[in-house]
This record gives C-alpha cells, structure tokens and sequence, in this order.
C-alpha cells in the first residue's frame, strides 16, 4: 500500500468529492437511502468529514483508528433501509453491492483528480493503488471477491455502471442541497461555485445533463483553465501542506475515540 499511501492523502483528491457523491446517489438505491437518511441541508459537511475520516483512518490510521471508524460508520448506517418506491426492493446500507459501488466511485474519482493533476501513474503502480482501494469496500463489510480483479475488469464493470445510473428526483434534490447548502459556513458557501465547476467538469456528460448543470463552451475553458494552474501551482505545494487533511481528519478520529 505504500504507493497508495504515498498519494492517497493529498488533499487535491478532495475536489473530486462531488463528483463521487453524485455518482453514489445515482444509483437509485443509494440515492433513496440518502435521500431518507442524511440531512445535507442543517449538516452540509457530515457526509465529507465522515468519508474523509473513513478513508484516511483505513489507509494511515493505526488498528485502533480503524475499529473506531468502522464501528461509527457501522452505527450509522444500521438505521439505513427502506425502499425507493413501492415497486422496488428493500434497499439497506449493509448490501454488498452497494458498499461496492460508494468504494468504486472513490477509487474512480480520486484516480481521475489525481491522472488530471499530476499526470497517469506507471502500470505497477496504477496495479498497486488500484488493490489498495479495495480495503475501503471490505472495511464496510464487502467480501474482498467483489472487488474486480483487476483495474480493466474494473473499467468494465464501472463502465457499464455508469450507463446504469439514473438521477431520480430523489437523487436531484440531494444534489441541490449539497451543491448550494446555505447552511454552511460562509468560508464553505463562497468557494461552492468552484465546487460545483469542479463537479461538473468530472462527471460524465450524461450525468452533468441530468443533474441538472448548464455546460457551456465558457465553462469547459474555465475548467480546462483550471487544470491547467492547478498542474503547476499543486504540485509545488510542500507535502507537509498537501497532507494536512490527513493528520486533521485523524485527530478528529482519535479525539471522538476518548471523548
């Protein structure tokens, strides 16, 4: 895991957030159980300090960081079970294939950031990370199998995910509470129109249409603007700095851990 330790935690991976999410909640199953549990619109930064927590707790916690997250997580996602309509079937935060799919778009979101940012890995190492992901599905309980094999079958599978997915009304109104959020702080509200550029250059045409983004010529030269500075200025960013979420979010870990 060490290549994945060694970039996992640099805090550009956090703006492809939004992105991942949105891909969680198109898949309707995922969306209802959002849409019923969470409240993005009196707690907007919940759901990214626990994923946050999570990740970083499972890739550079110690073994006791990581039992207190799960066990959070766990608790959390007991209550999660309903349906999305009357025809559907139950839906529950425990399914495997759904622990699958919220794993499957963190891996995927935060390999795009970072191949946009600092360049594609080396195969090996690609391969490396790629097997290192797979622990933030089986920390929730996926059985390892279920991963795919290997980082083409992934593309496969995700793929074919992807032309799966569908933004429910359900799915909409989550993403406009989390992309707007007056109830967040006033540091969180003003950097949101970047957010939501962000999230929307990294979706998938389809999806940005269907969740409602207006995409212009100007907006994708803003975008590819963007990359461009953050391809020069991140990179010279001192480690130490990039890293900071990461002794932050374990902290945060530890602290609730004793409290």
């Amino acid at each position: 895991m060490s290549i994945l330790r060694d970039i996992g935690g640099d805090a550009i991976l956090i703006a492809g957030g939004g992105r991942a999410i949105l891909l969680q909640i198109a898949n309707p199953a995922v969306g209802a159980g959002v849409a019923a549990h969470s409240d993005f619109t009196s707690r907007p930064l919940d759901r990214l300090h626990g994923t946050l927590a999570f990740c970083y707790a499972q890739v550079y916690g110690t073994d006791a960081d990581r039992q207190a997250v799960n066990r959070r997580v766990n608790a959390a996602h007991g209550p999660v079970t309903g349906r999305a309509s009357a025809e559907a079937p139950r839906y529950s935060a425990f399914d495997t294939t759904l622990q699958l799919w919220v794993a499957a778009t963190l891996y995927d979101t935060a390999v795009q950031v970072h191949d946009l940012v600092f360049g594609p890995l080396s195969e090996a190492d690609a391969d490396e990370v790629y097997r290192g992901y797979a622990i933030l599905g089986t920390a929730l309980q996926m059985p390892a199998g279920l991963w795919p094999e290997n980082r083409a079958a992934f593309r496969s599978w995700f793929d074919a995910e992807l032309e799966k997915l569908e933004v429910s009304p359900a799915a909409l109104a989550v993403s406009r509470e989390l992309l707007t959020v007056p109830a967040a702080p006033f540091w969180a509200r003003a950097g949101l129109p970047t957010v939501r550029l962000v999230t929307a250059g990294l979706l998938p045409p389809r999806l940005r249409e269907a969740f409602g983004f207006r995409w212009t010529p100007r907006q994708q030269r803003r975008f590819d603007r963007m990359l461009r500075v953050a391809r020069v200025v991140w990179p010279a960013v001192p480690r130490g700095i990039r890293f900071l979420p990461v002794r932050y979010y374990l902290r945060r870990v530890r602290f609730s851990s004793t409290g």
